[in-house]
């Protein structure tokens, strides 16, 4: 279990808000992460792993122009995938994951771009990583990133 999980879903329930997630790179590790909390139910609405490139479109109402311009790994790509969730699953927060976690680069970005994107009551937001190692280092250090974001901006002050 994660503590930075534990701590995102105490600092949701304090607040008595809800949290969404959309998954591409992670591929639903975000969410796993969130579930093996217990009591993560009280909170946690769900999540759409959109690893598909179209699903992101058709499912989270990702525009479809903006995908076929730049592909699935774009700071405007991981605020869309939020929003769309956020929308879709009826949540307060909502997290977003894409980029690249390799072996090959992907939409012209290389191995560890990833994009994370936040909506939630004050807006929508995207913050760009550069992460090194494997693949699965990589995808675990996305999550760890995601979850860290929403910690800080739930509990400002710690």
């Amino acid at each position: 279990m994660s503590e930075t999980a534990a701590r995102v879903l105490a600092a949701l329930e304090a607040d008595g808000a809800t949290l969404a997630v959309a998954e591409s790179l992670t591929g639903g590790l975000l969410a796993a992460a969130l579930v093996d909390v217990p009591g993560a139910s009280a909170v946690f609405r769900g999540s759409v792993t959109a690893y598909a490139t179209e699903l992101k479109a058709s499912v989270l109402g990702v525009d479809e122009g903006l995908l076929a311009v730049h592909g699935a790994v774009h700071p405007v790509v991981a605020r869309q995938m939020a929003e769309g969730v956020r929308r879709l699953l009826g949540a307060r927060w909502a997290l977003a994951t894409t980029g690249v976690a390799g072996p090959d680069p992907q939409d012209g970005q290389p191995v560890g771009t990833v994009y994370l994107g936040l909506a939630g009551p004050s807006g929508t937001e995207a913050v760009p990583l550069r992460l090194s190692g494997g693949r699965d280092s990589i995808r675990h250090g996305s999550v760890d990133a995601a979850l860290e974001l929403l910690l800080r901006r739930l509990t400002p002050d710690s």
